[in-house]
């Protein structure tokens, strides 16, 4: 990505101290995906970055997952997938559970969403611990597609995400920090 783009991108992405908790500082995409410019040149660069790949599904990990992961599947004509939490989708899911720092999580697709002639990106806003993408591989590699990509805007490499997934898996992040 050139310089300026992503300059413009850091440039609207809010850190929050102390959210959600002392200690933290959180990474709020929200202000960058209210801009105009911010949000044509995320969309410009999700293309561009799989537009090549023969993706058939993209799968956006509620919620935030939801925003960008739409853009990308609407861009490169693939289908797009809901990753969501239990109870939310209306017919046959499959599930994980997955443990959280303070607990367990679980996430839910439905059952016929992806199939083994489906090449996918998994996306969400940001990598963090790994936890919930994590979660979210394993879930879709159930189904058996063909190849798994995965994607991020934003990666906290201190915080070594990445050490959560097998080293022949592709993760592009756009930014990192």
């Amino acid at each position: 990505m050139e310089e300026a783009k992503l300059n413009k991108l850091k440039s609207e992405i809010r850190d929050v101290p102390d959210f959600p908790k002392k200690g933290i500082l959180f990474r709020d995409l929200t202000t960058m995906f209210k801009d105009g410019e911010c949000l044509h040149i995320v969309s410009e660069e999700l293309r561009d970055s799989y537009k090549d790949l023969g993706i058939t599904k993209v799968v956006g990990i509620e919620a935030r997952g939801f925003i960008c992961g739409s853009i990308l599947a609407n861009e490169i004509g693939a289908g797009f997938v809901l990753l969501r939490k239990p109870g939310k989708l209306p017919a046959d899911t499959i599930s994980m559970t997955y443990e959280k720092e303070y607990g367990t999580d679980t996430i839910e697709i439905h059952s016929d969403a992806i199939n083994e002639n489906d090449i996918v990106v998994l996306h969400d806003d940001l990598l963090a611990t790994g936890g919930s993408m994590a979660a979210a591989y394993e879930l879709v590699k159930q189904c058996n597609p063909k190849k798994i990509y995965i994607s991020f805007l934003v990666e906290l490499s201190a915080l070594e995400g990445r050490k959560k997934f097998p080293a022949d898996v592709d993760i592009n992040s756009m930014i990192i920090y």
